[in-house]
């Protein structure tokens, strides 16, 4: 299973933006269909954002589309989620997750993950 480390996480203020960044190692990073979850205080962990192993299709979450993008870099073993007019309910820890997988279908479910980052904290503001 590929290793996954996030990174961008922080404090900022409702209407602004942060990226988010996740790079994997000791396993094939093209393999892996690559998410985006978020857990605020309380609350299940929820899917955000997922993106094909090419890159070519992504989903996300109807509380995030049109202000959230993900992407990926498969030479440099990283996906991205650049999170623009953020709300403070977006605040949360996000968890980058990744499903080795040659198919198309992009799962929703946590439990279709095997492999994930161990977090980073988003605080929006009011």
């Amino acid at each position: 299973q590929v290793q996954l480390v996030e990174s961008g996480g922080g404090l900022v203020q409702a209407g602004g933006s942060l990226r988010l960044s996740c790079t994997g190692s000791g396993d094939t990073f093209s393999l892996y269909i690559m998410s985006w979850f978020r857990q605020a205080p309380g609350k299940e962990r929820e899917f955000v954002a997922a993106i094909t192993v090419n890159g070519a299709r992504s989903v996300y979450a109807d509380s995030v589309k049109g202000r959230f993008t993900i992407s990926r870099d498969n030479a440099e073993s990283t996906v991205t989620l650049q999170m623009d007019n953020l709300k403070p309910e977006d605040t949360a820890v996000y968890y980058c997750a990744g499903r080795r997988s040659t198919v198309g279908i992009i799962p929703r479910s946590a439990h279709d993950f095997g492999s994930w980052g161990q977090g980073t904290q988003v605080t929006v503001s009011s």
